[in-house]
């Protein structure tokens, strides 16, 4: 009797057990599991969406950092730009809570720690004119002959250009805030009207950098100090309008008794 009634026990487990697996059967996966899986195990990258000043954008990650940002309003637009950019497939996945952070930190204009970047598929010359432009602070701009100077090709005026043209991760790494030396904006990845849009948000005097351009006068000079800068550096904006001057180009500023700003360090030509 002790025997059958073990055998009677053992039976019910095993149809508890049965009746449990079943149920876990028809338990629904959370969605971001498979997305997950893939990222965490380097078989896509992921991208999320941000909203900025022009609107929606996505922002593709993998294990190292952040490997692209597209202005795009659909996720189905984003990933067949990110295959034809990349040669490989992003899914869909929420990203690290610190580095979700970061990112917009940095679309925000906070001054707070860069978030890492994946940049395998940069060569160096770009590498460099990025990471130069990275330097630029919000709310001012630079030339292009002021990049090619900064990374020691000085001639590059135009690879700077088409460097900057095709940046991976736009508004993070700023090329926006890269402009023609005549004052006028330039291209941008993604439009002039976005750059233009960007740098209102940022409090560039687009207008008064324009106006200088057409008058052949894009540098800024303060009779009190001495000293000439880019009319967006904060040196500059400081000066008080009856202490301003302002020059055709460096090599003028000079002949006058000027010396070049030490925090935005005008070319000398371009």
């Amino acid at each position: 009797m002790e025997r059958s009634r073990d055998q009677g026990e053992r039976f019910d487990d095993a149809k508890g057990l049965t009746v449990a697996l079943r149920e876990l059967g028809v338990v629904t996966p959370p969605p971001s599991l498979v997305p997950g899986v893939l990222v965490g195990t380097g078989l896509a990258d992921g991208y999320w969406p941000e909203e900025t000043a022009i609107g929606r954008v996505f922002v593709a990650y993998g294990a190292a950092g952040v490997v692209a940002v597209q202005h795009e309003e659909a996720a189905s637009a984003f990933d067949a730009w990110f295959r034809g950019r990349f040669g490989r497939r992003a899914v869909a996945a929420p990203p690290r809570a610190t580095l979700a952070r970061s990112v917009r930190a940095r679309l925000a204009g906070e001054r707070a720690a860069p978030p890492p970047f994946d940049l395998r598929a940069v060569r160096p010359f770009q590498r460099a004119v990025l990471e130069a432009a990275a330097t630029i602070p919000r709310g001012e701009v630079r030339p292009y002959a002021w990049i090619a100077r900064e990374i020691g090709r000085p001639g590059a005026v135009r690879a700077v250009g088409t460097a900057l043209a095709h940046n991976p991760v736009p508004l993070l790494m700023p090329c926006h805030r890269v402009v023609r030396a005549d004052g006028r904006l330039g291209e941008y990845v993604f439009g002039t009207g976005a750059k233009r849009a960007l740098l209102t948000a940022e409090g560039v005097d687009i207008a008064g950098i324009e106006q200088r351009g057409r008058t052949g006068q894009p540098l800024s000079g303060s009779d009190t100090t001495r000293i000439f800068c880019y009319p967006t550096c904060r040196h500059a904006r400081r000066t008080a309008p009856e202490h301003l001057v302002r020059f055709a180009s460096a090599p003028v500023a000079r002949a006058a008794g000027y010396r070049p700003c030490l925090v935005c360090r005008p070319v000398e030509a371009g």
